[in-house]
């Protein structure tokens, strides 16, 4: 994409990793209220990220993007192996850590928010700015939370190691062992998940890039918790790629991991109890966004700056849970043996061809 009318503009921000918050919210000075001063500072560079990042404040492709990068910096964190969180590692080491094979895809955004920080002399932390520009973009996307954000990341001081990122052909076991040795339990991850509700995968089959994962790319529904459990019939595009299953639609993809997730007995519970409950997927990504956002740091080292992230629109009244058209209960492969799952009626309509995520 290209940057409409950017004006440079200087952030000096104070270093105030340690501020303790006011009993009283403060006002700062632009119609803006914070709970700390510090903040404060935060109100102008969120305006720029959403005009100028994210087109206006739109759920495209640079959201999606943009939060992948929050998982893919903070995750680069291991207390065996190393590796400092959510530091901004991914850009200030980008050489190193974009040659990882789990990174591919990522360089666009990388480059793209690199720019950004250059272009407007922007003095937060690579660290800071990755996980601000995840939790303003989600805001654009109507059903999501207000993901928390906390201020004050100091400056990343190594490349993550590789190996830390988990790809879409790993294996249950590796996915659950390599989000538990970051601090993860099984159910943190499937909230994690959540996140691919708003996504869209670009190199698992390079012919189709910006294939979306559900129905609904712009909505932070729990239609991807619905669709991954509907039987595969086909590939959207070419077949044998690694890390991909068939999927229910054309113009959807479905990942391996996705698929084995949703099945397997460790998670499959926690999985169907999103489907027909929007608040409990909402509740729970938040806390594990905010656990992972804060990787390889102390909370108490940091600033809750939660008061900037814009508050998301609800999902529109007609937003699911529903089965895609011209599918069935018969066509639900239902795996958590605790609970029957939730009956669901289909869209009317032909069958679903879902467009692909438009770069915005």
């Amino acid at each position: 994409m290209a940057f409409k009318g950017l004006t440079a503009a200087v952030f000096t921000l104070a270093t105030l990793s340690n501020a303790k918050p006011l009993r009283k919210r403060v006002s700062c000075g632009d119609g803006n209220t914070a709970s700390n001063e510090v903040c404060c500072q935060l109100f102008p560079l969120v305006e720029l990220i959403q005009s100028n990042l994210f087109d206006g404040g739109e759920c495209g492709e640079e959201v999606h993007e943009s939060l992948r990068l929050t998982f893919h910096d903070a995750l680069g964190f291991s207390p065996t192996s190393g590796g400092g969180g959510a530091d901004g590692s991914i850009i200030a080491f980008s050489d190193t850590e974009l040659a990882y094979s789990a990174n591919a895809g990522v360089d666009d955004i990388v480059d793209l928010q690199t720019q950004f920080i250059s272009d407007n002399n922007v003095t937060i932390s690579p660290g800071d700015f990755i996980q601000l520009a995840g939790a303003v973009g989600v805001s654009n996307c109507a059903g999501a939370p207000r993901i928390p954000f906390f201020f004050g990341r100091p400056e990343p001081t190594a490349a993550s190691p590789d190996g830390l990122i988990s790809e879409p052909f790993d294996s249950v076991d590796k996915i659950l062992a390599r989000f538990s040795d970051a601090g993860f339990s099984s159910d943190e991850v499937i909230a994690l998940l959540s996140s691919h509700s708003v996504a869209a995968a670009d190199t698992v089959d390079p012919t189709i890039p910006g294939t979306p994962f559900d129905s609904t790319p712009s909505l932070f529904d729990s239609q991807v918790f619905i669709e991954v459990q509907l039987k595969g019939i086909l590939f959207p595009g070419t077949d044998d790629n690694e890390g991909e299953v068939m999927s229910p639609a054309l113009g959807e993809m479905r990942l391996q991991s996705d698929h084995d997730l949703a099945r397997d007995s460790r998670t499959a519970c926690q999985w169907q109890s999103f489907v027909d409950d929007h608040d409990r997927m909402i509740s729970a990504f938040s806390d594990a966004m905010k656990k992972m956002s804060i990787l390889g740091h102390d909370i108490a080292d940091l600033t809750d700056c939660s008061d900037v992230i814009p508050v998301p629109a609800d999902l529109p009244s007609d937003a699911g849970p529903h089965l895609l058209p011209n599918k069935t209960m018969d066509d639900i492969e239902a795996a958590c043996s605790d609970t029957p799952y939730p009956t669901l009626t289909a869209l009317p309509g032909p069958a679903t061809s879902i467009s692909p995520v438009a770069d915005s």
